[in-house]
C-alpha cells in the first residue's frame, strides 16, 4: 500500500472510531515494548480498540473533522509526545484498569525521567571494598563487614520527577535494583466533548454524598445567619421554633399538645428541686459502680502478676 493511501485509511479508521465511540482514553506509551502493547490490545478486545500514529498525522485527521463537529478541537491540545488513543463504549473504570495493569518492572536508565521516588535500602551490598569511592561520590555512608561494602542507612536516592544520572543508574544496576515499572498511562479523557483528569474516576458515592452533605449544611447555616429560608434550613427552623414555643410553655401556663408531655416533665422538677437533685444522685450512684468495677477488672490483673513476680511461687529459702 502506498503512504498516500496508508493515511486515507489511517484518517478513515480514525474518523470510524471516533463516530462510533463516545469515549477516548489518551495514553501515554513512554517505554511501552512491542509485547506490552500486544498484552494490553489483547485485553481490551470486544470492549475497546488502540489506535496508534503519528501526532502530525493526527493533528491533521481531527482539523478535517473539527468542522462537521467542533468538540473534537478539544483533543489537539493533548496530542503531544508519545501518546495513543484508546476508543471505547464500556465502563470507563474498567476499562482503564485493563489499560494500566499491564506494567513491567525495568532498570533505571541514565537521563531517564524518574516517575516514583528511588530509595537504597541499607544492608550488605555484596561489592568488594574497592568499590567504596563509588558510594562516596554518591554520598552513600558505607563500611566495610565481612569483606564486602556494606551501606549503613537507607538513601533516597532519585527524587521523583528528577532526571536519573549516569552514576545513580549504574549503581542501581550493580545492586540489581529496578526502581520503576513502564506500562500505558492515561494522561486524560475525552467523553462527548468534555475533556477530564482520570482522576475523576477515582471518586467514589460516599464521596459524591459526603460533597452534598457539606454543601447542604454550608447553605443552612448561611439561610439561618441571614434569616433567608431555603429548603435545607427548614428542619433547624422548625426545632428552634418548638424549643421557643416549650419555652414559653414552661414559662407560662400556655401549652400546645406537642409541648405539653415534656413541659409538664420540666414544670414539675422546676417546682421539686428536691426530686431533681435526688434524680442526678441516683444517676450519678448508678454511673459510680460501672467505674468501679472497670477499676478493678484492670487492677486485677496487676496485682496478680505483682504476686508472680514476687517469688514466682517459691519460698526465698526453698
Amino acid at each position: 500500500m502506498a503512504k498516500g493511501e496508508k493515511k486515507v485509511a489511517y484518517f478513515a479508521k480514525l474518523e470510524s472510531l471516533l463516530s462510533s465511540n463516545s469515549t477516548i482514553f489518551i495514553v501515554n506509551v513512554d517505554n511501552v515494548s512491542s509485547q506490552q502493547m500486544h498484552l494490553v490490545r489483547r485485553s481490551l478486545r470486544g470492549e475497546a480498540e488502540v489506535l496508534m500514529g503519528k501526532n502530525t498525522m493526527v493533528r491533521r485527521a481531527l482539523r478535517g473533522l473539527i468542522p462537521s463537529n467542533p468538540a473534537y478541537e478539544t483533543l489537539l491540545p493533548y496530542v503531544k509526545g508519545n501518546i495513543g488513543f484508546v476508543f471505547t463504549n464500556g465502563d470507563l473504570k474498567q476499562i482503564r484498569e485493563k489499560i494500566v495493569s499491564n506494567r513491567v518492572a525495568a532498570p533505571a536508565r541514565p537521563g531517564a525521567i524518574a516517575p516514583v521516588d528511588v530509595f537504597v535500602p541499607a544492608g550488605n551490598t555484596g561489592m568488594e571494598p574497592g568499590q567504596t569511592s563509588f558510594f562516596q561520590a554518591l554520598g552513600i555512608p558505607t563500611k566495610i563487614a565481612r569483606g564486602t561494602i556494606e551501606i549503613t542507612n537507607d538513601v533516597h536516592l532519585v527524587k521523583i520527577g528528577d532526571r536519573v544520572g549516569a552514576s545513580e543508574a549504574t549503581l542501581l544496576n550493580k545492586l540489581s535494583i529496578s526502581p520503576f515499572t513502564y506500562g500505558l498511562g492515561v494522561t486524560q479523557i475525552y467523553d462527548d466533548g468534555a475533556i477530564f483528569s482520570p482522576a475523576v474516576l477515582d471518586i467514589t458515592e460516599d464521596d459524591l454524598i459526603a460533597r452534598v452533605m457539606e454543601s447542604i449544611t454550608a447553605v443552612a447555616s448561611i439561610s439561618l445567619a441571614a434569616d433567608y429560608l431555603t429548603l435545607p434550613a427548614v428542619p433547624h427552623i422548625t426545632i428552634n421554633a418548638f424549643k421557643d414555643i416549650l419555652a414559653i410553655s414552661v414559662a407560662t401556663d400556655y401549652t400546645i399538645k406537642a409541648a405539653e408531655s415534656v413541659s409538664t416533665v420540666i414544670k414539675e422538677l422546676l417546682d421539686n428541686p428536691e426530686a431533681m437533685a435526688a434524680a442526678a444522685a441516683a444517676a450519678s450512684a448508678a454511673a459510680a459502680p460501672a467505674a468501679g468495677g472497670a477499676a478493678a477488672a484492670a487492677a486485677a490483673p496487676a496485682e496478680e502478676e505483682e504476686e508472680s513476680d514476687d517469688d514466682m511461687g517459691l519460698g526465698l529459702f526453698d
